[in-house]
């Protein structure tokens, strides 16, 4: 387990250390044209880590509609196995001393 989560931590210092790389090398500006003639100036790699922030939150509201349609789902299937479920009977309890009635077990 100790040697897994240093691997994991290699993997991640090695991705920090490559962005960290990209970022110093790319500061030159970098001009985005819009309509209407605007113009947006900024940092190459921060244009590219915005555009890619903004593609995953995209993904993200992509991925939410079939989530929620996969947990209404579940919850109406375990609804109806509750309802087709008949009720197994709970564990006896008895005060201290008393002894309990064998309950037949369910195959």
């Amino acid at each position: 387990m100790g040697f897994l989560r240093f691997l994991t931590f290699v993997g991640w210092t090695a991705v920090f250390v490559v962005l960290l790389l990209f970022a110093i090398k790319n500061t030159e500006p970098v001009a985005l044209h819009f309509y209407l003639d605007q113009v947006w100036e900024a940092p190459a790699v921060f244009v590219v880590l915005a555009s890619f922030a903004v593609g995953a939150v995209f993904g993200v509201i992509a991925c939410v509609p079939p989530m929620l349609r996969q947990r209404r789902e579940i919850l109406g299937l375990r609804n109806e196995l509750k309802a087709r479920r008949p009720e197994l009977p709970g564990p006896a309890i008895a005060p201290h001393g008393a002894t309990v009635p064998d309950v037949p077990s369910r195959p």
